[in-house]
């Protein structure tokens, strides 16, 4: 277990000696800064709560997140074998599976990161400039959708686990993307294609009158349409989407595996 966890050490030494890592929290920041310096200056601050503003970042900033996310997972395994070092990791007394594994938990623990970071950000940032006491109790906050009991922090704090759940499905099949085709561009792109163009396109597929409809991946990468009372689709459940992109995360991380395990590293 020691052994493993060097090499979990290791992946992440390999995330955050890079400047590009300290590039993005800098831009999570910085923009969370400057998104509340404009509300404060043009907005009007007697009627803002601060949880509102820190939601509408939130709810823009999360993408940055993936994004991050995705560009450091796709080359977990692809900058390797560019580089020609994974040669020199597979001949170390590590299975190719363990060798694998690290990377992944090393890139889920930057999406943690990155995500701990925004929600402390938005927070801190509203407070200092807001300031806690101009909450409406009646409006929870200006962000709590009718009929809710949550406080705006829970609500907050579901917003970022739905959210979260959907970006690891997102960067795991980014990092599938980068292991079996070896191209740190390919899954970047594809991953932005998804999001951008897929994603959007899948709101007016989601229309369509189609059983085979409810189990398509990007049907579900919205769940924080649960936190209110609206669903893309009749009868579907949180726990339904959940169900569906377990099997999605199942088969993708199945796939990656087998293709790392079973690839040839001289060819």
């Amino acid at each position: 277990m020691g052994d493993f966890g060097g090499l979990i050490r290791n992946e992440n030494m390999k995330i955050y000696l890079r400047v590009r890592t300290y590039v993005m929290f800098g831009i999570l920041i910085g923009l969370t800064i400057i998104i509340s310096a404009l509300w404060l200056a043009f907005g009007e601050r007697s009627s803002t709560s601060m949880w509102e503003v820190a939601f509408m970042e939130s709810s823009i900033l999360f993408f940055l997140v993936t994004i991050f996310t995705v560009v450091v997972a796709a080359g977990a395994v692809a900058e390797e074998f560019t580089s020609g070092t994974i040669k020199l990791l597979l001949i170390r007394p590590w299975s190719r599976s363990k060798i694998l594994l690290s990377k992944y938990i090393a890139v889920m623990l930057f999406a943690v990161t990155l995500a701990i970071v925004l929600f402390g950000s938005t927070l801190l940032v509203n407070w200092v400039m807001f300031g806690i006491g101009n909450d409406s109790a009646n409006a929870g906050g200006g962000i709590l959708p009718m009929g809710s009991d949550d406080s705006p922090f829970v609500y907050l704090l579901k917003y970022y686990g739905l959210t979260l759940i959907t970006s690891i499905v997102t960067v795991t099949l980014s990092f599938m993307l980068s292991t079996i085709f070896r191209s740190s561009g390919l899954a970047i792109g594809m991953a932005l294609f998804l999001l951008l163009v897929v994603n959007n396109f899948m709101q007016l597929l989601a229309l369509l009158d189609y059983k085979w409809v409810d189990y398509i991946l990007f049907i579900h990468l919205n769940l924080t349409q649960y936190l209110g009372d609206f669903s893309m689709r009749e009868g579907m459940t949180l726990g339904f989407s959940l169900a569906v992109l377990a099997v999605y995360y199942i088969i993708f991380i199945a796939l990656t595996w087998y293709v790392f395990n079973k690839r040839d590293v001289a060819a």
